[in-house]
């Protein structure tokens, strides 16, 4: 019995010696014994987008030209579509706060409205970066966009050449508060107020959409169809008015959009429209997400990067 209990003692000696030896936590992972350091954490670079609209060709490649250049970079890019709504693109941009995204790139719906969302992202420590349409306060890092006021003359002295300085011509106006619209209408009107000979006959907003762009020609034509010329700040607008020239049996009127999308450097192509002011939406899109890696990489980056325009014409 007195052997017995011996044995059993050195036993239980022996497992407690071997216990209190061990360093190793229980439960623990044993590769991770002398590791002090915290977990590798995920480096990969997140940005979120904030799009104006996707019901819209010029903005969807704004859109693919980010994601592509995100993809090459090796970044996480999350998009979302305000709607043309300054109230959504608010609040989506709160949310990717909220997300913990490094670097925002965003596209206003409105220019003036997005100064609360910039500053909330100023409040945050995130740095913010626009395309196509600037914002009218906040702190922005860079600005990635076509010369709206460049194309806007561009336009208007198309129109001013093709009608020999005389005629009668409508502007449709973009969303109202947008730079863009702003911007082109500034440059269209420096080119052609003041030419004796030439009357802007009526300005009116609709909104960068076709749809409206149809309705406000229509308004516009059942007072007016002495007219020689057509301006509108955006391709979409454009092809809403060749519509409702063609239903009212209204010819052989010049009609100038800004953006060339598909459809309208289609339309210059058939004879339909007369000209269009290329913008390049996936080079803005590549730059914005570029410009974005830079800046959180701690490089320094311009104020302004502009990309070039051209005028499409047949």
């Amino acid at each position: 019995m007195r052997n017995w209990l011996k044995v059993f003692l050195m036993a239980a000696l022996s497992l407690m010696i071997a216990v209190g030896c061990s360093t190793q936590a229980p439960g623990s992972n044993q590769q991770s014994e002398g590791n002090n350091e915290a977990p590798a954490q995920d480096e990969s670079i997140k940005i979120g987008f904030s799009i104006s609209t996707l019901n819209n060709p010029f903005f969807v490649s704004l859109k693919e030209g980010a994601e592509a250049e995100a993809e090459k970079q090796g970044v996480e890019i999350t998009t979302v579509d305000a709607q043309n709504d300054p109230a959504k693109q608010t609040s989506d941009i709160e949310d990717l706060i909220q997300q913990g995204v490094d670097v925002l790139v965003i596209n206003p719906t409105d220019s003036a409205a997005i100064v609360a969302a910039i500053e909330s992202a100023n409040s945050a420590g995130i740095p913010v970066i626009t395309v196509d349409r600037s914002a009218d306060g906040g702190e922005v890092v860079s600005h990635i966009a076509s010369d709206n006021v460049a194309g806007g003359k561009m336009a208007g002295e198309f129109i001013l050449e093709k009608l020999g300085n005389k005629g009668k011509i409508v502007e449709l106006e973009g969303i109202p508060g947008s730079s863009a619209a702003r911007e082109r209408g500034e440059g269209f009107h420096s080119a052609v107020d003041g030419v004796e000979g030439i009357e802007v006959v009526a300005k009116q907003a609709a909104d960068f959409d076709r749809a409206k762009g149809l309705t406000v020609m229509e308004n516009i034509l059942q007072s007016n169809k002495d007219i020689q010329a057509v301006f509108a700040h955006n391709d979409e607008m454009a092809l809403g008015a060749l519509e409702a020239l063609k239903a009212a049996g209204v010819e052989n009127v010049l009609v100038v959009g800004f953006d060339a999308t598909e459809d309208a450097v289609k339309a210059v192509e058939d004879g339909r429209m007369a000209a269009t002011v290329a913008q390049k939406p996936a080079l803005i899109g590549e730059k914005g997400v570029a410009t974005a890696v830079s800046v959180v990489k701690g490089e320094q980056v311009e104020p302004f990067i502009p990309v070039d325009l051209e005028l499409v014409k047949k």
